[in-house]
């Protein structure tokens, strides 16, 4: 099967509007891949109750994140409502060439920026059932007041519109089992346009 391959490991960027779920779908795939980690973001945003340093985010302050862009050693990096947060370069090579299978959990912008870095990068974009069914896991994520959540849903739109240009593939989180199934089947299939062409 496939000749030749060098053991080199493959890129996955998973991108959605906040409260789609792409966390959890990003662990739960994780777990059902063999040799596949979820990279570790860096953030200068405070830590919510529950999250773990260096297993959610690696937390980090203003002036540290800023060494680190002046460095050039982000992969990429984007402010995300007044918060930065960015993908270490370094940590990524390190697991491609372990030969793991490295899933970037990133934002529309951050993608287009790694996309540049790893072109033959797998990309996968998570949707909503639809706008009410986000705007209610939102509500009961309880993390944001109302106008923050209002903002988040119009980035949200944006965001959508901006994913069906640059990402191959598409994965509505209607039924979460089903949506890690296909994350799954998405970043185990063959690289040739993963659209599944002709199935009925």
């Amino acid at each position: 099967m496939g000749g030749q391959r060098d053991k080199k490991g493959k890129v996955v960027i998973v991108s959605g509007p906040s409260g789609v779920g792409k966390s959890t779908i990003c662990k739960e795939a994780v777990k059902q891949l063999n040799n596949a980690h979820l990279s570790v973001s860096v953030t200068t945003r405070p830590k919510a109750e529950g999250e773990v340093d260096g297993e959610d985010y690696w937390f980090i302050s203003k002036e540290d994140f800023q060494q680190r862009t002046d460095q050039g050693s982000l992969l990429e990096y984007a402010e995300v409502f007044g918060h930065l947060y960015g993908t270490p370069k370094d940590k990524v090579d390190e697991a491609l060439q372990a030969g793991k299978t490295t899933i970037l959990e990133i934002d529309v912008q951050g993608a287009k920026q790694a996309k540049m870095i790893y072109p033959d990068a797998v990309m996968i974009f998570i949707l909503p059932p639809t706008q009410r069914e986000l705007a209610e896991r939102m509500k009961l994520r309880g993390r944001e007041d109302p106008e923050t959540a209002e903002e988040r849903l119009d980035e949200a739109d944006i965001e959508i519109a901006a994913a069906w240009q640059y990402y191959d593939n598409m994965v509505i989180n209607d039924d979460l089992q089903q949506a890690v199934k296909e994350v799954v089947q998405i970043i185990q299939g063959p690289q040739t346009g993963t659209r599944l062409a002709g199935t009925r």
